[in-house]
């Protein structure tokens, strides 16, 4: 089959190398120039572990090609994937859906012959809609059908996820936009890929749903986190205790300094939006944005406490800045509100991160970046863990507290154990298992 995939960025950009990698004529389409030109040179735009490997070897093999000019590759599609950017707008959280709807009408100009136009990005219920109008609209000729292909990707684990999905949903009514669908995800049959096809409004839904259930978990394990401090529980255990239960499950069970990331606040924010446009109340999703936005806030206050709760002149080493390891995604990190908050504390504050720190440097400019966890933590006050790098997880433990000035850790992702930590003579502060 032959693909055309608008939009080079994380879901076009992998969606993409693994559609070729299938076996699938793949290029994929972006305005930006520079970005191109970086690709056709093997440069990846994302850090994505395997992504570089899958990109070269694809192009090496001529299934994968890149440009700045849809025309011909729109005309010459079986399918043309949307996949460009769904930001939050500013001031109400709707999807920003500017990107969408040009692209639509780019696409539509160069449709020939019997073309499928899928939307792969994040979009709203209703989306789906107004792209076939406006492919109507702009080119009343076109024989097109639109379909709904949301995608189900974890940074950082993407190309698994991809290759072997728990599920793949389909939203279209037209039989023939089924075929194409099915026929381009039967690679997949061997892995026993679920494909699960719907009317295109319920998988825009799908998508939103799912991310806001996520994210209430998340939330609500947050909240048991600061209940089992408060009563001497540990939190990590009750996460398990209720995990077991397969109604339940024990993913996304995990304490930490709140969610973050491209999706999960800007999914539920419009999931959110959406509701109040039809008049549905949606209070737990609600509740959910702002327990997160609450707590990310509140983990500056956290490192206060472990340093008496004064922060002036203190020097804090800050060990993760992307909002989840095996990536350099730096939007809405929890790392942002919690070294903002310290500076406003008046604390100076050091920072290393395996993959982010170009990015954190836009967003972060007023800090100071090391080249490594040993090196952030020379002469710190205190050490916190934000994100949970491999790499943090079996710290030379005799080292990091010879290289402080106070060995006082706080570990917001708890990746060690108390009683090792207060062993090895730290202070050691973590999320819901209480102080060591």
């Amino acid at each position: 089959m032959r693909i055309t995939m608008i939009g080079t960025g994380y879901v076009g950009l992998v969606s993409g190398a693994c559609f070729a990698d299938f076996g699938h004529q793949v290029t994929c389409v972006d305005k930006d120039a520079g970005k191109i030109a970086a690709l056709h040179r093997g440069e990846i735009p994302i850090y994505e572990p395997g992504l570089d490997e899958l990109v070269a070897a694809n192009v090496k093999a001529g299934r994968l090609d890149f440009t700045t000019d849809l025309t011909l590759p729109v005309g010459e599609a079986d399918a043309v994937f949307i996949a460009v950017g769904t930001p939050s707008r500013r001031g109400d959280g709707h999807a920003d859906l500017s990107y969408v709807y040009a692209a639509a009408k780019e696409i539509a100009a160069a449709l020939k012959g019997f073309t499928v136009v899928v939307t792969k990005s994040t979009v709203p219920v209703g989306t789906g809609d107004e792209v076939e109008r406006l492919i109507r609209e702009t080119n009343p000729t076109a024989d097109a059908a639109v379909a709904s292909n949301p995608e189900f990707l974890r940074e950082g684990a993407a190309i698994r996820d991809f290759k072997f999905p728990d599920r793949i949903v389909i939203g279209t009514a037209d039989e023939r936009a089924r075929k194409v669908m099915g026929e381009i995800y039967r690679p997949l049959s061997l892995n026993q890929g679920p494909l699960m096809y719907t009317a295109r409004r319920t998988a825009e839904l799908i998508k939103y749903a799912a991310n806001a259930f996520l994210a209430t978990k998340i939330t609500f394990i947050n909240e048991m986190a600061d209940l089992a401090e408060k009563v001497g529980a540990d939190v990590q255990d009750v996460a398990r205790g209720i995990g077991m239960d397969n109604r339940i499950g024990s993913k996304f069970l995990h304490a930490g300094p709140g969610f973050g990331g491209s999706c999960f606040p800007k999914d539920t924010r419009a999931l959110v939006q959406t509701a109040h446009d039809h008049d549905v109340p949606v209070r737990i999703v609600e509740a959910v944005l702002a327990v997160n936005d609450n707590r990310k806030r509140a983990m500056a206050r956290k490192v206060s406490h472990a340093l008496g709760g004064n922060m002036r002149g203190k020097t804090i080493a800050v060990l993760g800045l992307t909002f989840k390891p095996d990536t350099d995604d730096m939007r809405e990190a929890p790392s942002i509100p919690l070294v903002t908050g310290l500076t406003d504390m008046g604390a100076k504050v050091k920072a290393f991160d395996p993959a982010g720190m170009a990015q954190a440097k836009a967003e972060l400019p007023d800090i100071t970046y090391c080249e490594d966890a040993y090196d952030c933590a020379k002469g710190a006050d205190a050490l916190v863990i934000v994100t949970e790098w491999v790499q943090f997880r079996a710290l030379d433990l005799p080292r990091l507290k010879a290289a402080m000035a106070q060995p006082i850790v706080v570990d917001l992702r708890n990746i060690y154990r108390p009683a090792e930590m207060a062993e090895h003579g730290f202070s050691y502060h973590s999320v819901g298992r209480g102080d060591a």
